[in-house]
């Protein structure tokens, strides 16, 4: 039986045209050896499985070839090219630093440098995971390093290149190589199935490709293990089946059920995949990056950033047709937060669900809000929450008639007895209930007498026992009249309620007092124009919440610069003792007799 070979060593690049998703670098390399502007060490850095010691090798290959073609590859005819391709070579040297890592061993290797190559130019050293060696060895090697022989080049190579000293950076030329692209690797992928006669869907490499997150080496690993399982026909089901990865069916269907706030059944898909092995967290994050699909989908300039097959993208732009853009913002944080949050929790189970819930409330009463919130959770924003008066804000109706020159108040309703055939203890009771209530809605008619309402004064009995009208107009609910302490009240209320990413707003808002210019008008003083632009842009939102809670829709918010005089100076220790002995003089007496001093 013939030995087999795993796909990753098989198909290894030979060739600069070969290597895979590096073009900039190879071209550079190439160039290099074409001009013979060769640097004496070099440092090929990047993510694992991308092409650092295969560039490094072709590299060491090509500069020792005796007949290099016109493009800058290797002719692999001359002997110098047929020792290296049968692994006899003694112008390369690889070193392993992971296992050579002491200063001995960067002895033995300074001492070999001083031996010219017997066929060639050059003696290439690579050494492999050089952040491995200790610092004592890489000192020892630094003399070397910058003044090798005129026959000695070095090429390192990394993954972890901020372990390196910077007496070794400055030494070399630095090559950064990047992750490879999902459509390389899916290239590659279909190159190699197309050699071994084995059949691939496109969908199934995609998902090999993801799966290797950039690393070529990873991706033939992980194709050889699908083969063995799949016997070399390669589909979408047999992949995900092998690979434990979650279809993207679950994902599609949550989201549908989701935008059709159909919870029940979404908590019912996600029994199903943790009943089928899979984690939650796990779950979590394919659904943030399938939202994340969904919002690149969605418009054609971000259409490149999916990375994904022909088939499934179709899809994907499908049901991003679907999601409202504030759906899926705020879907995205939340899911975020949940994958935050996710190691921390003791219940993770619950953690997730309740996210799901949430998301699947987000079009529940219509599009969002800015800052989160739905349009159910900011309805005392809406001018339309002034029609629901609270029972407290009520005014209250006079438990009986006095004068002529009494106020007109609303009849109680018919539900509830008149006050005067309340036993007189309960009366007390009420009344004295009512003047601790906060009540910001007396009515302009009850501030003393008017001509217009003596006319009616005879007729108030009459009229306290008539059934009780009909619900207030938005008319009626003009007429109530409100104080500054209210005012400020519910301005602190709307500050508390105010989302998370306004919290510097609202605390600024908590630790404001604003005045009340006119019976309808107030003002807030702020300390500069960026403030002042802030709160004018929040004013209509403050000003019809104020409307609702004070019942009175003529409310209207001023905004002005404070002068100079007015703001306030931050006081040391030693001034505020100063203005606190000011209005209470046993303070300095304090002081005095004691012999205290400010430190």
């Amino acid at each position: 039986m013939e030995n087999y070979i795993v796909s990753a060593r098989k198909y290894r690049p030979s060739t600069f045209d070969s290597v895979v998703g590096q073009r900039a670098l190879t071209t550079t390399l190439k160039n290099a050896i074409n001009t013979g502007k060769l640097a004496h060490a070099y440092l090929f850095c990047g993510p694992r499985g991308v092409g650092k010691t295969t560039c490094a090798r072709i590299f060491a290959k090509t500069i020792n070839c005796l007949h290099p073609t016109s493009d800058g590859e290797a002719c692999n005819e001359c002997e110098s090219c047929k020792a290296f391709n049968e692994q006899r070579s003694y112008n390369i040297h690889e070193l392993d630093a992971a296992s050579n890592n002491s200063v001995d061993d960067i002895r033995q290797l300074v001492e070999q440098v001083r031996i010219p190559p017997q066929i060639g130019k050059y003696k290439v050293y690579i050494i492999d995971e050089v952040h491995m060696l200790s610092t004592s060895a890489f000192n020892a090697f630094l003399k070397t390093l910058e003044e090798p022989p005129h026959h000695a080049i070095f090429i390192l190579a990394t993954t972890e290149k901020h372990k390196i000293l910077p007496t070794i950076l400055s030494r070399c030329q630095i090559y950064d190589f990047n992750r490879i692209g999902v459509e390389d690797i899916v290239a590659h992928l279909a190159y190699v199935a197309s050699k071994e006669g084995i059949s691939a869907e496109p969908e199934a490499l995609n998902v090999i490709a993801l799966k290797a997150d950039g690393g070529m080496r990873d991706a033939l690993s992980i194709f050889d293990q699908v083969v063995s399982f799949t016997g070399g026909h390669i589909t979408y089901q047999s992949v995900i089946e092998n690979l434990n990865v979650l279809d993207y069916e679950y994902y599609f269907k949550m989201i549908s059920l989701c935008l059709e706030n159909k919870i029940p059944d979404a908590l019912l898909l996600l029994n199903e995949i943790l009943n089928k092995g899979f984690d939650a967290g796990h779950f979590i994050t394919g659904l943030s990056s399938h939202l994340r699909d969904l919002l690149v989908s969605k418009d054609p300039v971000t259409l490149p950033l999916l990375e994904v097959g022909a088939s499934i993208r179709q899809r994907y732009q499908a049901q991003a047709q679907q999601c409202p853009l504030p759906f899926l913002y705020r879907a995205m944080k939340l899911s975020n937060d949940c994958d935050l949050n996710y190691r921390t929790s003791k219940n993770k189970r619950l953690l997730v669900e309740l996210t799901l819930i949430q998301i699947a409330q987000l079009t529940e009463a219509g599009d969002e809000l800015p800052g989160g919130r739905s349009p159910k959770e900011s309805a005392p924003l809406k001018p339309a929450f002034s029609q629901a008066r609270p029972a407290q804000a009520q005014p209250a109706a006079p438990s009986a008639p006095q004068s002529t020159t009494a106020t007109p108040q609303k009849p109680a309703p018919q539900t509830q007895p008149p006050a005067q055939q309340r036993p007189p203890l309960a009366t007390a009771l009420a009344d004295k209930e009512k003047e601790h209530k906060k009540v910001p809605s007396l009515k302009k008619a009850g501030l003393g007498v008017s001509i217009k309402y003596t006319e009616q004064a005879q007729r108030t009995q009459v009229v306290a026992e008539a059934p009780a009208p009909p619900a207030s107009t938005p008319a009626e609910e003009d007429d109530y009249i409100v104080n500054e302490r209210d005012i400020n009240d519910y301005w602190k209320e709307y500050a508390r309620q105010m989302p998370q990413e306004q919290i510097a707003m609202a605390r600024r808002m908590q630790a404001m007092h604003v005045g009340l210019l006119n019976e309808n008008t107030f003002e807030a003083v702020v300390d500069n124009d960026i403030i002042a632009k802030e709160f004018t842009s929040l004013a209509p939102s403050i000003q019809e919440y104020l409307r609702a809670k004070l019942k009175n829709r003529r409310i209207t918010m001023n905004v002005r610069i404070a002068a100079p005089a007015e703001k306030k100076q931050a006081y040391g220790r030693k001034e505020k003792f100063q203005m606190m002995a000011q209005k209470n003089s046993a303070l300095m007496e304090l002081k005095e007799r004691f012999g205290l001093e400010f430190y």
